[in-house]
């Protein structure tokens, strides 16, 4: 670093330190009872302790996986847990106020806080160092913290004898005291990294450092807290270990279930779905969903074309894979309607809808699609339909249809598919993926940027044999692959044995 960036850094520093001691005003004429019975009754309250001495990192009220992680990692000396939340669930700010709580009352002695590497380890331990200087409420009630002389970036010991440390991972962390006191607290956070992910040797490396170098930093005699703090950004890495050895392991997505905020006091609905629409749908599961999908992973390319005149087809399916529920915001499934049709050995997917919604607006897709075909070619409208999904195909969703169907003034003739089904995965991978690895499965171009055919085609590209992301519109384009080859075989059987390509008993 030059010496004028050394110069700039160190003026944000201080406008840093400034912002935070105007942050922290205290009142004046507070004697030493005063401060004492103030003191003991907000440390009995933790929560209304992290408001007081930290009101300009409290902008939003806690959610209550905020209060529980708080209640579990001050309530036990000796603890172990992985804080696997969403980006934008200040995870490294409340451990922050549940370490600086311990310190500053006395339970814990010897911090060491470690990162990928020592300049991040530095970076997260900037916040702790700023408060210890120039909050000015933590200076009141627990007196000035900076001890002269030991005070730098990387690792100072405060006058109340708390001694804190940043390392990146690799470094040598043996023989960490603070006097005869080994480290009673260790942190990790923000320990993997996207580009170590894709090497398990490199993870490996990583994870036996931390077993074997940090970990057995800390005394077997002393309890001791050990909080890491990391999405799951890979199907194995540093955190997924460590979450398989914790007392707690909390994952806490950007939404739940229910597909609401988890967090709505700071992060809205309409501000999630600002944020998240601008990034693929792989970075979304990974970094707001714990969910760590690989793109392309069995679809490694999916092919754009044109879709010849629908006239060109002897006949076409409208298919549609329904979903429980009438949420725009579940996480779990979407409704899918998709018009398919197969010309010369190649399946084209015409038209896609594919979203969450109600069952009305389900049954509309069907006579959305069947104005789209018009005239031109004859349709058959499917419906999957097992044993379990019968009584709701007929008691909701065909008076559904006859009902729309006569509003509108249209011939609405939805059959169902009750063919017995093998497992949802492996009949995707067997009965698609031979078809788009031969270029034979076509996405109709024209459609590409309908939101629609975006979702369809983020279900084919995130598609896993683990299903670790919804594959709704998979599933509805197998369906109609079956049923197209079903009704090719019974109205001209040669001519469909012939022309499957996948067939051993091809003509």
């Amino acid at each position: 670093m030059t010496a004028a960036e050394t110069r700039s850094a160190m003026q944000e520093w201080r406008r840093y330190l400034d912002n935070l001691t105007k942050a922290t005003p205290v009142e004046h004429g507070l004697d030493a009872g005063e401060i004492a019975r103030r003191r003991a009754a907000l440390e009995a309250d933790p929560e209304a302790w992290i408001r007081y001495f930290f009101p300009s990192y409290c902008k939003y009220p806690f959610a209550d996986f905020h209060r529980r992680a708080i209640r579990r990692i001050l309530s036990h000396p000796e603890w172990y847990e992985v804080l696997s939340w969403s980006r934008e669930l200040a995870k490294s700010t409340v451990v922050m106020f549940c370490v600086m709580y311990l310190a500053l009352t006395g339970r814990k002695r010897n911090v060491m806080l470690a990162s990928a590497t020592q300049d991040a380890a530095v970076r997260l331990l900037a916040p702790y160092r700023a408060n210890f200087e120039a909050n000015g409420r933590i200076k009141a009630f627990y007196g000035e913290q900076v001890n002269p002389g030991q005070w730098t970036d990387r690792e100072f010991v405060t006058t109340g004898g708390v001694a804190f440390r940043a390392i990146g991972a690799g470094n040598a962390p043996r023989g960490s005291r603070n006097e005869a006191v080994r480290p009673d607290c260790i942190l990790v956070d923000d320990f993997d990294t996207d580009e170590e992910c894709r090497n398990p040797d490199i993870i490996q490396k990583k994870w036996e450092w931390y077993e074997q170098a940090l970990y057995p930093t800390r005394s077997v005699s002393e309890p001791t807290t050990i909080i890491w703090c990391g999405n799951i950004i890979a199907r194995d890495c540093c955190v997924v270990r460590a979450a398989r050895r914790a007392d707690h392991h909390d994952v806490v997505n950007i939404r739940d279930r229910q597909g609401r905020s988890t967090w709505p006091e700071k992060n809205t609905e309409q501000h999630i779905d600002e944020t998240l629409k601008k990034i693929s749908a792989a970075s979304v599961q990974k970094e707001y969903y714990n969910n760590p999908v690989q793109e392309n992973a069995v679809f490694r390319e999916l092919v754009f074309g044109e879709v010849p005149p629908l006239g060109r087809f002897r006949f076409v399916v409208i298919y549609g894979d329904p979903a429980p529920g009438e949420s725009r915001k579940t996480q779990a499934s979407t409704k899918t309607v998709c018009l398919c049709g197969m010309l010369d050995g190649r399946l084209y997917v015409i038209k896609a809808r594919l979203d969450r919604g109600t069952n009305q607006e389900f049954i509309q897709w069907y006579i959305d699609l069947l104005e789209e075909v018009g005239d031109r070619t004859t349709v058959y409208c499917y419906m999957e339909n097992n044993s379990l999904q019968d009584p709701f195909f007929r008691q909701v969703f065909m008076p559904i249809a006859r009902q729309k169907a006569a509003e509108q003034h249209v011939q609405l003739n939805i059959m169902p598919d009750t063919a017995r089904k093998t497992d949802k995965a492996t009949r995707i991978e067997a009965n698609l993926e031979p078809l788009n690895s031969a270029g034979n499965l076509v996405f109709n171009r024209a459609e590409q940027d309908s939101p629609h055919m975006q979702r369809l085609r983020d279900q084919f590209q995130l598609f896993t044999l683990q299903l670790r992301y919804p594959a709704d519109g998979p599933d509805c384009i197998e369906g109609a692959l079956r049923i197209i080859r079903q009704k090719q075989r019974i109205i001209d059987p040669v001519v469909a044995i012939a022309g499957h390509k996948n067939n051993r008993h091809r003509l």
